[in-house]
Formats: structure tokens, C-alpha cells, sequence
């Protein structure tokens, strides 16, 4: 999410990535490895930019996409692609993630917006038959009680 906020605070210069993201793991998990999921996840958000985008304007039609802040908008992204984009992903932990760093990064609504967007464009999958298949393996394994706090990933079910 930071090196993203970076890269679009800055006008987008895709080049400059790589910095962002070794400086960003420098600054705040020196001794992390995560085998190449940062990159591979910014560089396939930037690749499908132009549809989250038109996702995100599709699913939040009261908020021009340059009025969204910086934070809420790149959470946006990372969970809209996420939902549309990987298979890797179950669909629920991405929205739970998102809503976690929107409550944490974001304003006092944050968590709210990006709950009501990313519910909204799950429920349509849902609709429209594009369930993923790691999240029909969830289905069949064990069901794990949940105990985030009231804006958890079910809240976009009701």
C-alpha cells in the first residue's frame, strides 16, 4: 500500500518502483522476505490499473476517482485486484485485508467506503457465477470462527 500511495502521489512513474519498494522495505521490514509478492502484486495492479479504476468509478459512482484519497483509493486497487484479478487470493481475505489497512491507514470512514465498495463488486461476482477457485475450496474446508470487530469481511453480507 505505501509504495503504492508513493507512486501515485508522485505522478505514477512506473520506473521508479523498484526504489520505492526496497526503500519501503528497508524503512519498515529490513529483515522480511517476502519472495517477490510486493512486486509481483504492484506490478500486476499498475498492468490492470485502467480496469480496477473502472471498477472503482463503476462501484463508487458518488466519488469522482481523483477526489478519493490517496490511501482509500490505492487500498482500493490492491483489493480490487485482488478480488478480479488473482486466484490466489480468497476473495474474503482481500476485502478483510483492505478494510484493515483502511481503518488503519485511512480516514474515519474509511473502513466503511472501502467495505461498501469492495462488498458491492464481490456481491456481483458472486451474481454473476465468478467465484474463484480458492474460494470455492474454502467452502468445503473447515469453517473458522471469526473475531475481528464489527466491520470484519462479513459485514458487506448483510
Amino acid at each position: 500500500m505505501q509504495t503504492l500511495y508513493q507512486w501515485d502521489f508522485n505522478g505514477k512513474p512506473t520506473p521508479k518502483v523498484p526504489g520505492f519498494i526496497a526503500s519501503n522495505l528497508q524503512d519498515f521490514a529490513p529483515d522480511f522476505d517476502d519472495k517477490g509478492f510486493i512486486s509481483e502484486l504492484i506490478s500486476n495492479v499498475i498492468v490492470n490499473l485502467d480496469r480496477i479504476d473502472e471498477i472503482i468509478v463503476k462501484y463508487a459512482p458518488d466519488w469522482p476517482i481523483e477526489q478519493i484519497t490517496n490511501v482509500d483509493r490505492n487500498i482500493l486497487r490492491i483489493g480490487i485486484y485482488e478480488l478480479k484479478f488473482s486466484d490466489v487470493i480468497p476473495s474474503r481475505v482481500a476485502i478483510n485485508e483492505a478494510i484493515e489497512l483502511a481503518k488503519t491507514f485511512g480516514g474515519e470512514s474509511s473502513g466503511r467506503f472501502v467495505n461498501g465498495v469492495l462488498g458491492a463488486v464481490y456481491k456481483d461476482i458472486l451474481a454473476a457465477g465468478e467465484e474463484k477457485k480458492v474460494d470455492k475450496a474454502e467452502k468445503t474446508s473447515p469453517k473458522v470462527e471469526d473475531q475481528g470487530d464489527a466491520e470484519s469481511s462479513d459485514d458487506f453480507l448483510k
